[in-house]
């Protein structure tokens, strides 16, 4: 019988550069999607997936995420007394239980391999899940949870996998495809950033996975990939032509790249056309914008 799929890995170590100054003080795993932070999106996301416990690789100046996920009585209390039943529920929903969440340390940043690599002794000798909060999926049943209904078949390795144009394959990790068996593929070869011209197919990575304990076996060999880095795809491709073998998944679902302004901009707009609350006073707004800038031309 497969083994469940309890745990998780949260890679957020990075320094998010891209979003200074803003992370200069801030997280970015904790900058505000509409208004839920954006590790809190993953931890949802995981949640329906059936994880139970949850565990980040963070670095220095991350005590803020760490902060996120504790009890807040006094702002608990002051709701309770001024009777915001709503805010106290939304409050308890990012709220971690004791011993639900670990946090390890990577002090050096050598990769998204080798922040997996950090995690390896509490996640033992069973099945786990890789989420990359960057990744925000829009979807009705969440991605980790097609990916982990698809492991239950498959078993192995499991990469979410979605096409992407041509001329974008040299930005991800692209699968080389042994068998198109339709939401699932079995995969023979993957290479992290190809040159366009040489990309395999136009079936990319992103940031969601399901791996075995081997993968964190070849992780052990340290060896280093594009970039120089500990290249989380390289110690996969190692288990393709194995027992386990690799799966790609294109998941249903809309993928934003929230380690991007562009994707996080995309995002906030989607999201907050998704919410009753917020869709008329926002679309009427866009509308006003088109409409300005139509004009302008």
């Amino acid at each position: 019988m497969k083994q469940k799929v309890t745990k998780a890995i949260f890679p957020v170590a990075g320094l998010g550069t891209r979003f200074l100054p803003a992370t200069k003080s801030v997280p970015k795993e904790i900058m505000t999607l509409v208004d839920r932070p954006l590790v809190q999106y993953a931890i949802d996301e995981a949640r329906e997936a059936g994880i139970k416990e949850f565990l980040f690789v963070t670095s220095r100046g991350k005590g803020a995420l760490e902060d996120y996920f504790d009890h807040a009585p006094q702002l608990e209390q002051e709701l309770k007394k001024k009777g915001k039943e709503q805010l106290l529920e939304v409050l308890k929903s990012t709220n971690m239980d004791s011993g639900e969440i670990a946090y390890i340390r990577q002090h050096k940043a050598l990769g998204l391999g080798h922040a997996v690599w950090c995690a390896r002794r509490l996640i033992g000798n069973e099945p786990f899940a890789v989420m990359l909060p960057d990744d925000v999926i829009a979807a009705e049943t969440s991605c980790l949870k097609q990916m982990v209904d698809a492991h239950a078949e498959t078993g192995g390795n499991v990469v979410a996998a979605m096409e992407v144009p041509k001329e974008k394959t040299s930005s991800y990790g692209i699968l080389d495809v042994a068998d198109d068996m339709g939401s699932v593929v079995q995969v023979k070869g993957m290479v992290e950033k190809p040159k366009v011209e040489e990309a395999p197919s136009n079936l990319a990575v992103i940031g969601r996975y399901i791996l075995t304990p081997s993968v964190l076996k070849n992780l052990n060999k340290m060896k280093t990939g594009a970039g120089g880095e500990i290249q989380l795809t390289d110690a996969i491709a190692q288990e393709i032509g194995g027992s386990d073998g690799v799966y790609g998944l294109r998941f249903r679902g809309q993928r934003f790249d929230c380690g991007s302004k562009a994707g996080f901009l995309q995002a906030t707009v989607a999201f907050g056309l998704s919410r009753d609350d917020l869709k008329d006073d926002l679309r009427n707004y866009l509308h006003e914008i088109v409409s300005l800038d139509k004009a302008a031309e």
